[in-house]
């Protein structure tokens, strides 16, 4: 099976492992809060002009747009505002409750320029464990940062670069590939986080394959404008779409608190499961990028986070 080059998209996932220093309580979306704090701790670190994003004159070269909000190397026409396209957060712990001692994993998956910024997110989470997590400003401190072969990245105080690994979506691609001929053959899509996907003019209430497939040609898509690669015919490809034999969907919402508003806003998404009969082969390459990625909007906070299964 050949993967075409709109595969060529640069990855880094960090796994990270923090521990809380005292008792505390946490919102479920752990997701929200770190991407909250993460931005909160960027601004205090490097803003210069009191956080007056639209009339800055350092916007250009301001370290948190960069961070946050990269810039795409060709911008595609249907995009009008900022997109957090260059990182994704997951955690799917929900637990409200900890005590001291206890541990959070949650993992960061950085995409294309946003790679080089891996000190600045590192950064952030620290001071954000100095300062506090959530609306209890629940204190840590970062236990562990592993590359995605579980090797330490960070040992002791020290960073050992030479174990940032960067990869590309082909690679994981390839990997996913050789763990489905030992597997069997997939035919379950499983969304393990929310999907919020808006599809012929309104937003899904229930899981639609047609849908799910057309947010993943987009989300790949991005990611090719992001890195400046050629990906238009792959995102306006028409597929013939496998029968759906059945699915599950459920609403879930999500709150998250914005600094912004300074007020918990909503969330919303769909949970569930696609079974299809017969996925075929050279469709496969394209839902398999689609779990490393995450699709739909919200991705940012981990929304849209699926995998495919042999049920």
């Amino acid at each position: 099976m050949i993967l075409d080059n709109i595969f060529d998209i640069r990855y880094t996932k960090l796994h990270f492992t923090i521990q809380f220093l005292e008792d505390c309580e946490l919102s479920a979306s752990k997701t929200s809060a770190l991407r909250g704090g993460m931005g909160e701790m960027l601004l205090r670190a490097n803003c210069v002009r009191n956080r007056k994003c639209e009339t800055c004159d350092f916007s250009s070269e301001c370290i948190v747009q960069r961070t946050m909000y990269s810039q795409f190397e060709k911008k595609p026409a249907f995009v009008t505002s900022g997109e957090s396209i260059g990182y994704v957060l997951e955690c799917e712990n929900y637990d409200h409750s900890f005590n001291a001692g206890d541990l959070l994993d949650f993992q960061l998956i950085l995409f294309g320029r946003t790679i080089v910024y891996f000190s600045q997110f590192v950064q952030a989470f620290y001071a954000l464990g100095q300062s506090g997590l959530g609306n209890g400003l629940a204190h840590y401190r970062i236990v562990s940062i592993l590359n995605s072969r579980s090797k330490p990245i960070l040992k002791g105080t020290d960073m050992d670069m030479g174990e940032y690994r960067i990869g590309f979506i082909r690679d994981y691609i390839s990997y996913r590939l050789k763990r489905i001929q030992k597997e069997g053959w997939p035919d379950t899509i499983v969304f393990h986080t929310p999907l919020s996907q808006k599809y012929q003019g309104a937003f899904l209430e229930e899981l639609d394959f047609a849908a799910v497939l057309k947010s993943i040609q987009r989300r790949v898509f991005l990611l090719d404008c992001f890195e400046g690669l050629e990906g238009e015919d792959a995102y306006r490809k028409e597929w013939q779409l496998p029968k759906v034999l059945s699915q599950e969907s459920r609403p879930v919402t999500v709150y998250r608190y914005s600094s912004r508003h300074r007020q918990e806003m909503p969330l919303h998404g769909i949970k569930g499961y696609l079974v299809l009969e017969d996925i075929p082969e050279e469709m496969l390459p394209l839902l398999l990028a689609g779990e490393l990625v995450h699709i739909g909007k919200n991705t940012s906070f981990g929304f849209g986070r699926y995998t495919l299964t042999r049920s």
